[in-house]
């Protein structure tokens, strides 16, 4: 049997003035998804647990059949694998965005998207003068490394035993605080002083930059300082195959998500042209997970476009994301399901991202699977609405997977 899943990442939403009184995903032109739902079932899953925040790094995990309750130590650690960085036992990975403020509100936290050459350019900048051995203060004893990622997603690793860190040290993630006073949510507890001190630190290594000075030139907005957040040490993930016998593939443009499948087992697919926001090749993301198919038994395809059009709340963009994802992903794999005999599918969002917040929420997504095995449940469309009505439902969401693929 082949598998397909497509992550509409962040897509679970509420109804829109803006759309008539519609979510984006009722809203949307999705003749694809609909037929999954009409050949097979809709229902809803709770990704992420009350007591974890909510992001893609937890509700991933979740989504791909591990508890994040017991398999969760944090998110750049995620990030760190797809990067091919290795930790060792004592490391410790922190996200290091790179964002912009002003008037000390969080203002954009990508920094204006910046293009990744660009970001690689400042992330060398930060390791020349921040990185390498501390001999003062928290940490003193550790060495700090500054990796650049894709755009603005960027990684710091603390090595050596001397880490300040604990499970009490709290970060905040920077897209969830659009517009907010930073003060109020800098990090917290053991470590926080060495964090914090970085954070501003970078400014004055940023602030007259080539790069950023090119940016202001050509109006667009600069990256100020970085962001650390997400903290965490190595996970310890049991591989997919030896748990359910399959060979998985993860096509995203996203480090965390690619990271996730890493630590699975899974092949890494980089696609050309695939941006992690709402300009990627949707199509060229299609074809190269139908590809897949050919020599692997379960595929995922995640596409970050809803959750970004989210966070800049931009209900027009959304829709249009989901009528590309529905069109050239869920319908190109669809299709090439077809041709592999005995065959499922899977279409979920990872988390809520309402477009109202902006920002990553609690509570359940809508699912539709359907293909060999999966008896129609007489449900016409895939939504919010229907799904909240639908009797199969996962409060445990890590429990969705074994049942997709019994």
């Amino acid at each position: 049997m082949k598998y397909a899943i497509i992550i509409p990442d962040g897509c679970a939403d509420e109804p829109q003035a803006s759309l008539g009184g519609k979510t984006p995903l009722q809203a949307a032109s999705t003749p694809n998804m609909d037929r999954i739902a009409q050949l097979g079932v809709v229902g809803q899953s709770n990704n992420v647990p009350a007591s974890l925040t909510p992001a893609s790094d937890v509700a991933t995990l979740s989504l791909f059949g591990y508890d994040p309750e017991i398999v969760y130590t944090g998110r750049a650690p995620l990030e760190t694998a797809a990067m091919g960085l290795s930790l060792g036992t004592d490391d410790w990975a922190i996200r290091c965005n790179l964002v912009t403020v002003e008037n000390e509100e969080m203002r954009d936290f990508t920094a204006g998207h910046i293009h990744s050459a660009e970001g690689r350019t400042l992330i060398d900048a930060i390791q020349k003068n921040l990185g390498g051995p501390i001999s003062a203060g928290e940490g003193q004893g550790g060495t700090l490394e500054f990796h650049a990622g894709v755009s603005y997603r960027n990684i710091m690793i603390f090595r050596g035993q001397a880490a300040p860190f604990t499970n009490e040290t709290k970060t905040q993630p920077p897209h969830d605080i659009p517009d907010r006073l930073i003060a109020e949510h800098l990090p917290r507890g053991p470590g926080s002083k060495l964090l914090q001190d970085l954070m501003q630190r970078s400014r004055p290594i940023l602030r007259d930059h080539a790069v950023n000075r090119e940016r202001r030139q050509a109006g667009e907005r600069t990256a100020t300082q970085v962001w650390l957040w997400g903290q965490g040490r190595a996970p310890r993930l049991r591989p997919f195959g030896e748990i359910h016998g399959k060979r998985g593939a993860i096509v995203s443009a996203v480090d965390l998500v690619r990271g996730v499948g890493v630590l699975l087992g899974w092949t890494r697919i980089d696609v050309p042209g695939a941006t992690g926001y709402l300009d990627t090749d949707y199509a060229a993301k299609g074809r190269y997970g139908a590809k897949a198919l050919d020599d692997h038994d379960l595929v995922c395809v995640h596409v970050e476009a809803p959750d970004e059009a989210s966070h800049e709340g931009r209900a027009d963009e959304k829709v249009k994301a989901l009528e590309e994802i529905d069109r050239h992903v869920v319908g190109t794999l669809l299709d090439a399901l077809q041709k592999h005999g005995e065959w499922r599918i899977l279409v979920s969002p990872d988390h809520r991202t309402p477009l109202r917040t902006r920002a990553h929420a609690h509570g359940k997504v809508p699912f539709a699977a359907a293909g060999t095995g999966i008896q129609p449940r007489g449900q016409n469309s895939y939504d919010e609405i229907v799904a909240e009505r639908a009797e199969l439902a996962f409060e445990k969401g890590h429990e969705l997977m074994p049942w997709f693929l019994k």
